[in-house]
């Protein structure tokens, strides 16, 4: 542990923070801008995914998609359905500030997935069928990713946030952190990947976030991310892009980053903040997938195989453990069926509402000590 914290070295962060970001390392970007390669949401497929691993992993480690939603009704509904849960829980007085902010300053909505979901399935449904969010979570995550966003919506005049990195060993003490070994810090941003989808046109100076590429490369980077000197050197050295409605932005949670300052007189920022876990992590909010699952159902059909996909992904469980062996035995393979995989076959079957509801009853009850 001592010698850990005693190999932490700025010169040695800046040998990975001042890489060059080079199209070598992403032949399919339209550009590279800052360091960081831009793709056109209009050109992804699915044989992009390979190349956005590499890019999150061992390149600058963020990537943004322009035009990620091609369909911009489904933001602009989206939107106002955000607007109106805000509005619904502060009338409720149990609005939740944003964490970076003075109470009451700018807008927090956690679990915006399922709240969302809950509110109005059908844009819920339009809105998660989107094939690219898709391939970008499973490009560094593969199948059964667990899906969460919360929507942040900052007026001007919000402060930025000091550089950081995130859940899981972000969102600890530098004691807590240099408890885990060396591979739990290399391994642990294998797990989660962060991004965030524009509500609205960004420019720089509402305060889109500040990124330091090919930081995330760096071991020792969550507990330097807690130290002056590496403080300082981000904000000398971060930069920023603006971004468009329908616009994403994915990237490392080991990059270091930090929102920025709103600094407009008019601009009120809103993203839809993506954290988006493997299926063998521990995801940080809890959501009730049998719920969405059973709002959104009478909305799969009549979506595209892709955008259908993309929404089941968005919001089943895709993960068939833990559960109770007893009672529910891998019958036929190595593993029982997932919630993702009953919520596929239900849609392919043709089940109506109550043979759903029976069947989920009965996999809860199944996977119960």
């Amino acid at each position: 542990m001592k010698d850990f914290v005693s190999g932490i070295s700025l010169a040695a962060f800046r040998s990975d923070a001042e890489t060059e970001t080079t199209m070598a390392m992403c032949p399919s970007a339209m550009a590279i801008q800052k360091n960081i390669p831009i793709y056109d949401g209009a050109s992804v497929t699915e044989a992009i995914a390979p190349e956005w691993a590499g890019v999150i992993g061992q390149g600058p480690g963020v990537f943004v998609i322009k035009r990620a939603f091609a369909d911009m009704g489904a933001i602009d509904s989206a939107t106002e359905a955000f607007r109106a849960i805000i509005a619904q829980e502060r009338a409720e007085g149990i609005a939740a500030g944003d964490h970076f902010a003075k109470a009451g300053a700018n807008d927090r909505i956690w679990n915006s997935l399922q709240k969302l979901c809950l509110h109005d399935p059908a844009v819920y449904a339009r809105y998660m069928a989107n094939p690219v969010i898709d391939i970008a979570c499973r490009a560094w995550l593969g199948p059964g990713y667990q899906l969460a966003t919360q929507v942040n919506q900052v007026r001007p005049g919000g402060k930025a946030q000091a550089p950081h990195r995130d859940y899981h060993l972000g969102f600890m003490s530098p004691d807590q952190m240099a408890l885990y070994p060396d591979h739990i810090h290399a391994t642990g941003p294998t797990l989660i990947l962060q991004g965030g989808v524009a509500h609205c046109d960004m420019p720089v100076e509402s305060g889109t976030t500040k990124l330091l590429p090919h930081s995330q490369r760096y071991l020792h980077g969550y507990i330097a991310a807690t130290r002056p000197e590496f403080r300082d050197y981000f904000e000398a050295h971060h930069v920023q892009l603006p971004l468009e409605k329908g616009d994403a932005i994915f990237f490392s949670p080991a990059l270091f980053h930090a929102a920025g300052e709103n600094r407009t007189a008019d601009v009120v920022r809103m993203v839809n903040l993506i954290q988006t876990a493997s299926a063998f992590a521990r995801h940080m909010e809890n959501l009730d997938r049998t719920a969405m699952v059973r709002a959104v159902y009478p909305h799969l059909a009549a979506l595209s195989p892709e955008g259908r996909r993309a929404v089941i992904a968005a919001t089943a469980d895709g993960y068939p453990f833990p559960t109770n062996l007893d009672t529910d035995p891998p019958i036929g393979g190595l593993a029982p069926e997932t919630q993702q995989d009953l919520l596929a076959r239900a849609v392919a079957e043709g089940w109506d509402q109550a043979r759903l509801e029976t069947a989920l009853e009965d996999q809860a009850r199944k996977r119960r000590a």
